[in-house]
C-alpha cells in the first residue's frame, strides 16, 4: 500500500500562478516541425480556414478537446506565431514546469476561479502580443461531442476585444478516446473559423457572445466518423467502452456492463452488442437501443437528471486521495470518502495529519475533471480549491461518468433555482 506523504502543510511548495509568462521559446517551433507536422501528415491532415482574413495580430483562439493530439493540430493551426496557452498542473508535473514555463504555457486549476490566470491571459495579448490558446471544455470529450461550455468564456471575449477564432478538430476522439487509449491512427481534419470580430466584442452582449461560441462548438465524432465513412477495423476498439456506456438500456442495470475486442456486454442481463467499422453499436439480438454512443450516454445523463431532480441521488465512495499543490508532485493523503448528493460534493480525508473537509456546492462547481485508469492506477476525479487539487482514486467501478454528468446537471439544476428565485423576487417588488 502506497505510504502516506507526511509532510508540515506549512512546508508544502505551491504554485506560482501569478509569475507573467513569456513568448514561447525555440521549442514550439521545433516541436511544430519534428514533431506536430511529421504525425499529422502519416494522418492526411487537412486544416480549412474560414473568415480568417482579417485576422491580423493577436487573437483568442478556442479549440475543442478530446486528445493530446489537439495539442498538435493547434501548433500547426497558428503558424506562423508562437501561441500561449493553458494547462492544469497535472501537465507541469508530467512535462516538467520548466519545459512548460519555456513553451509559454499558463499553469492553472480547474474550475476554480483564478484572477491571475486572466491577468496572465490579458498579458499574452495585449503586451506580447501572441495568439492565445484556450481550451473551454477544460477537458477532453467523454463521448465525442461537445462538453460543458462555462458563460466566463464568453464573459473573458467581452473583456479582450480581440478576433475571436474556434478550431474545431475531427477525428481525435474515434481515434484515441479517453476510454480506449489505444491510438488508431485514423484521419484528423480540422476547421479554423473567424466568429467574433472585434468590432463585435464590443457591441454583443455576454449571453449572445456564449451563444455565438456554443453553437461553434457543436461537434459529434461518432456521427462525423459515419458520414465520412471512417473506417477503423482495429479488433480492440470497443474496449473500455462500458466505462462510458455504463447503463444497460434493456434492464436498467447500472455498473454491470463489460467490454472487450469489438462487443460490449450487460453482465446482469446477458445482451451483447458489438461495434461496427464505423463507431455504430448493433445488438446481436433483439432491438438495437441506440445505435449511436453519443445517444446511449445522453439517454443515461437524463437518467441522471431525473434522479437529481427528484432529490434521490446519492453517491458515496472510499477513495485513496492524493493532493497535487504545485508542479512538482502528488502527496498522498491516505483513505478519504468521495460523497455527492443533489446539491454539492464532498471529500472527507487526511490532509497532511489533519481530518479535513472539502466541500463544494453545486452552484460553484460547474463541472468535474475525470479520469479513466489515470497513469494505471485506476479511475479518479480532481476537485480543486484554490490552492490544492484533490485527486480521488475511486473503489467501485464505472462510477466516474456518472459523477461527471451528475455535477453538470447539479449545477445547471442550482442555477435555473437561482435564477428562478431571483425572478419571483423581482416580481414580488414590483407587485408592491
Amino acid at each position: 500500500m502506497k505510504k502516506v506523504t507526511k509532510v508540515s502543510r506549512d512546508k508544502v511548495k505551491s504554485f506560482d500562478f501569478a509569475k507573467k509568462p513569456h513568448t514561447p521559446g525555440f521549442l514550439f517551433p521545433v516541436a511544430r516541425e519534428i514533431i506536430s507536422k511529421p504525425v499529422l501528415n502519416g494522418r492526411n491532415f487537412k486544416l480549412t480556414k474560414t473568415n480568417m482574413e482579417s485576422v491580423d495580430g493577436p487573437y483568442l483562439m478556442l479549440v475543442t478537446h478530446s486528445s493530446m493530439i489537439d495539442f498538435m493540430v493547434m501548433t500547426v493551426a497558428v503558424q506562423p506565431y508562437r501561441a500561449n496557452n493553458v494547462m492544469t498542473l497535472e501537465g507541469f508535473n508530467t512535462y516538467t514546469e520548466p519545459l512548460m514555463r519555456s513553451l509559454g504555457v499558463l499553469g492553472t486549476r480547474k474550475y476554480v476561479s483564478d484572477l491571475n490566470l486572466i491577468k496572465n491571459i490579458r498579458y499574452c495579448i495585449e503586451k506580447l502580443k501572441n495568439p492565445f490558446v484556450l481550451f473551454p471544455e477544460a477537458r477532453y470529450s467523454l463521448d465525442g461531442c461537445t462538453s460543458y461550455i462555462p458563460e466566463s468564456t464568453a464573459k473573458l471575449v467581452r473583456m479582450l476585444r480581440v478576433p475571436v477564432v474556434v478550431l474545431r478538430i475531427h477525428g481525435n476522439f474515434v481515434t484515441q478516446p479517453q476510454w480506449n487509449k489505444i491510438d488508431k491512427g485514423n484521419h484528423i481534419e480540422a476547421e479554423m473559423i473567424q466568429i467574433i470580430t472585434p468590432q463585435e466584442c464590443k457591441k454583443l452582449s455576454v449571453p449572445e457572445i456564449d451563444a455565438r461560441i456554443k453553437e461553434a462548438f457543436q461537434y459529434d465524432d461518432f456521427k462525423w466518423q459515419y458520414e465520412k465513412k471512417i473506417k477503423i477495423d482495429h479488433p480492440k476498439r470497443a474496449e473500455g467502452l462500458h466505462a462510458l456506456l455504463y447503463k444497460c438500456p434493456a434492464c436498467q442495470t447500472e455498473g454491470e456492463t463489460y467490454s472487450e475486442g469489438t462487443k460490449l456486454w450487460c453482465g446482469h442481463c446477458g445482451k451483447e452488442w458489438e461495434m461496427d467499422e464505423y463507431g455504430r453499436m448493433h445488438a446481436l439480438e433483439g432491438e438495437t437501443e441506440f445505435p449511436h454512443i453519443p445517444d446511449w450516454s445522453n439517454w443515461e445523463r437524463e437518467c441522471v437528471r431525473k434522479e437529481i431532480e427528484e432529490g434521490t441521488y446519492y453517491f458515496e465512495d472510499t477513495v485513496m486521495v492524493d493532493t497535487l499543490p504545485g508542479s512538482l508532485k502528488f502527496y498522498h493523503q491516505g483513505e478519504g470518502k468521495l460523497i455527492q448528493t443533489p446539491t454539492e460534493t464532498r471529500v472527507e480525508c487526511n490532509y497532511h495529519g489533519e481530518a479535513y473537509t472539502l466541500t463544494r456546492s453545486a452552484m460553484n462547481l460547474e463541472s468535474m475533471h475525470i479520469e479513466y485508469d489515470y497513469l494505471g492506477r485506476g479511475d479518479c476525479v480532481d476537485i480543486s480549491i484554490p490552492d490544492d487539487s484533490f485527486w480521488c482514486y475511486l473503489s467501485k467501478r464505472d462510477a466516474i461518468t456518472k459523477i461527471s454528468f451528475a455535477t453538470e446537471e447539479m449545477h445547471l439544476l442550482a442555477v435555473r433555482k437561482a435564477e428562478e428565485a431571483k425572478a419571483a423576487a423581482e416580481k414580488a417588488a414590483e407587485e408592491k
